[in-house]
């Protein structure tokens, strides 16, 4: 902790996309956040304070534009065929999820910064190594002589929602039921709807100091829905209601329209359109949430919501439909001390 220096970063709301009408085609969340990637990479290059690690997938999760200042680093001989390779490179690849995890554990216990990109599915490889540091941070957050140290931070992309060709063999969404088992004081979940949602998450993540932050988002083409701005108010406070998607003009709802990842948050908003179609009379309220430990109570997570702004954003009475890109029953598990639990109903993988 005593080696800690912060990261020198760039204003992620320069690398925002702007948004002409809600529901615009983007190019790829990830693509979007590689050039806020890059830059972490540049403005620290001289004090060689950050890097960036992954299994063989930092191209295929469309983090492509790192290498426009950097490479992989790589020590031994080359072929004529070998590309973006140089001694001196910023990213460490190699196809094992473990030795990567150990390379970024490590180099965050010499006081500087990294980020972990890897495919959901495949995150499952490194669930013990991850528990042993998650342990090491809730024992060492209460030594008084241990400071803390950078995060350790888990992109996983190419996730369950979208894989095209690969199919069955790359769908396991089933890291966040691991993840959240550990200590509230050392975990974070996010869930960003969107590519300008995403930038405002991993700025976050990147200045934050001893938690394992896990980040889920897509790299092919999809739908934006917030201005940076929006984005940046949205993902501050984890959880919110979109009334520009709602039809109940601030009023007590009929039905609750819930999401949190961004097919899921596709698949509600065309939900909720084909329902305003048909039923126009029906007052609808959407709710997006981003930081998924804001569903827990706060005596249980610091993140979570109390009890009063839970009811408010949710009701206590009425039906919610909850989009989820995961496994359904995490959300009963996190939400099952809620007054409206019971009217809580859960579609995802």
């Amino acid at each position: 902790g005593k080696l800690l220096s912060d990261l020198l970063m760039p204003d992620f709301a320069k690398y925002g996309i702007d948004i002409q009408a809600r529901g615009t085609t983007g190019p790829g969340d990830t693509l979007v956040l590689g050039s806020f990637i890059r830059d972490v990479i540049r403005l620290n290059m001289e004090s060689r304070n950050f890097r960036l690690f992954g299994p063989d997938e930092t191209l295929s999760n469309k983090l492509n534009a790192v290498f426009e200042v950097t490479n992989r680093q790589w020590n031994a001989l080359t072929e004529d065929s070998d590309e973006l390779l140089q001694k001196d490179g910023r990213v460490l690849e190699m196809l094992s999820e473990h030795q990567c995890e150990g390379w970024l554990e490590g180099y965050l216990l010499t006081g500087r910064h990294g980020l972990f990109n890897c495919y959901e599915a495949f995150i499952h490889i490194i669930d013990s190594m991850f528990n042993q540091h998650a342990k090491w941070l809730k024992v060492t957050a209460g030594l008084p002589w241990r400071r803390k140290i950078a995060s350790l931070n888990i992109l996983l992309a190419s996730h369950v929602w979208r894989q095209d060709h690969n199919g069955f063999t790359h769908q396991d969404p089933g890291f966040i039921d691991h993840v959240v088992n550990k200590k509230a004081s050392v975990v974070r979940v996010y869930l960003p709807p969107d590519a300008n949602s995403l930038l405002s998450v991993m700025d976050h993540c990147l200045r934050s100091r001893h938690y394992v932050n896990v980040v889920i988002a897509g790299k092919h083409p999809s739908p934006q829905w917030l201005s940076i701005e929006e984005a940046t108010i949205h993902c501050t406070k984890g959880i919110g209601i979109w009334p520009w998607a709602s039809s109940d003009a601030n009023q007590e709802p009929d039905l609750v329209m819930a999401c949190a990842g961004d097919v899921p948050t596709l698949e509600i908003l065309a939900a909720v359109d084909i329902l305003q179609t048909r039923l126009p009379e029906l007052k609808i309220r959407v709710v997006n949430v981003v930081d998924l430990m804001k569903l827990q109570p706060e005596a249980e997570h610091p993140h979570g919501l109390n009890d009063d702004d839970f009811d408010a954003i949710f009701t206590k009475n009425k039906p919610v439909i909850f989009a989820f890109h995961a496994y359904p029953w995490l959300i009963h598990r996190l939400t099952y001390r809620r007054s409206n639990h019971a009217n809580i109903h859960v579609r995802g993988y």
